[in-house]
């Protein structure tokens, strides 16, 4: 199969300029201006559009197995797709938790299945699989996962000697959640006396808190320093962390990295009051300043990623009083409108969008042959129209829980064509019925 996009302006590595691109079967076989359209099956005409390379999300939680009413991977990548989303890569606290080598090949012969994007899962770490830990492939696993802060079931890892272990034996890179347990028990203890269990939501970004962030994550590159591990830092949500991480070293040679999460550059506690649960993350979102600082960093390249931590709940369960409502919310279908609307209002470039959300996951994962728009590159490529305008409606969202947190926002662009693997997965709406997402591979010959 042959597909030519004509005139397409093209995002990719530090510049933007007007170019054809030729997609021959799976890969990005040619890139030049005025391709012949002999021999072609297809031609779309991408005049007054930008192309990306397909956003790789490093973070996202799709509910498969055993949480399947929240979410499923066939109707979460689905709306991946539609949001310009590749890949993608999902965390191990699903039931069963994903932490021995069989459960989590489990769910990557799922996702062979269903999945409308390139896919990828985290093994989970716990205070007792070390053994299982040390077995995974790092050929085909993204990485190993960590809760260093609260957690569910047995996924929180809270015991030193277990923790420097992990650190100290893996060469994978160690993507952790950091919050600080004993701090958020403190301060839930506290709510409660004055509020027993109406404890308002805006609340919680003083449960958990600035502190409590800082403690775990400042630790957990402690450690990282001490052992020589290579660490990734999700979803940073203070200003204070951003003081951890470096800017003054190539991305391919950092070994202490972060990311940050389009909630924590979208909302601020002052967004609880009629957002409410809607907008209940953990690590929670904070004050603006925390919102000003984490820009900064975004900017000044101390955070090196921008993801989603997509995670749906129902409408029943966020309804619930603050301390029985789950956190997390849907984000997948959204993240590339959320950021191209920061660029419209001058916050972010372009080439700085496709920097964090395409080719920053990429280098850091060393993802094999995506990432960026190059010959001999797997297609996964997004087109976009800068011009065009929709607003987020119950009637638009393809999240299976129904809902979104940006439900009224206008957004002024409008993801048109997605393709994965070089197959036109979703066009102007409509999808295909065929499922082309395959199992991400990392180029480690190195380590």
């Amino acid at each position: 199969m042959k597909i030519l996009i004509k005139n397409a302006t093209i995002i990719n590595e530090n510049q933007i300029f007007e170019s054809d691109l030729l997609i021959e079967n799976d890969v990005i076989s040619k890139i030049e201006k005025n391709i012949s359209e002999e021999d072609v099956d297809q031609i779309i005409d991408a005049s007054g559009k930008h192309l990306l390379p397909g956003i790789i999300d490093d973070q996202v939680h799709f509910r498969e197995p055993g949480l399947t009413w929240k979410g499923d991977i066939e109707t979460e990548s689905k709306a991946a797709v539609a949001g310009g989303v590749t890949s993608f890569m999902e965390q191990p606290n699903t039931v069963p938790n994903a932490v021995t080598q069989e459960l989590l090949e489990e769910k990557y012969s799922i996702a062979a299945e269903k999945s409308f994007a390139n896919y990828s899962f985290m093994m989970g770490g716990t205070n007792d699989n070390l053994e299982e830990v040390l077995k995974t492939n790092p050929r085909n696993v993204a990485g190993i996962k960590l809760f260093l802060g609260s957690s569910t079931g047995n996924m929180l890892v809270d015991d030193p000697e277990t923790l420097e272990k992990i650190f100290s034996s893996t060469k994978m890179l160690i993507a952790v959640h950091c919050e600080d347990e004993a701090t958020i028990r403190k301060n839930t203890e506290l709510a409660k006396e004055k509020y027993g269990d109406d404890i308002p939501v805006d609340l919680h970004h003083l449960i958990r808190s600035e502190e409590a962030c800082f403690i775990s994550s400042s630790k957990a590159v402690e450690l990282a320093e001490k052992t020589g591990a290579r660490l990734h830092i999700f979803h940073i949500s203070t200003a204070k962390e951003t003081e951890l991480f470096r800017n003054d070293i190539p991305l391919k040679d950092k070994k202490i990295t972060a990311e940050v999460c389009v909630h924590h550059l979208t909302f601020t506690n002052d967004d609880y009051e009629f957002k409410g649960n809607f907008i209940k993350w953990n690590p929670a979102v904070k004050t603006q300043k925390d919102k000003d600082g984490l820009w900064k960093a975004v900017l000044d390249n101390r955070i090196d990623v921008i993801a989603t931590d997509h995670a749906p709940h129902t409408l029943a369960e966020k309804s619930q009083k603050y301390l029985q409502a789950p956190s997390g919310g849907p984000l997948v279908q959204h993240s590339l409108n959320v950021m191209l609307e920061s660029f419209r209002n001058n916050k972010i470039s372009l080439e700085k969008i496709v920097e964090k959300m395409c080719h920053n996951p990429a280098i850091l994962f060393q993802i094999e042959k995506r990432g960026f728009i190059k010959e001999g590159y797997k297609a996964d490529l997004v087109l976009v129209d800068l011009n065009e305008s929709y607003t987020v409606s119950k009637a638009n969202i393809l999240y299976k829980c129904g809902w979104s947190p940006l439900e009224g926002t206008v957004f002024h662009s409008k993801i048109t064509h997605t393709f994965v693997n070089g197959f036109l997965a979703f066009e102007n709406g409509n999808f295909s019925t065929e499922k082309r997402g395959e199992r991400l591979l990392f180029d480690r010959n190195k380590e």
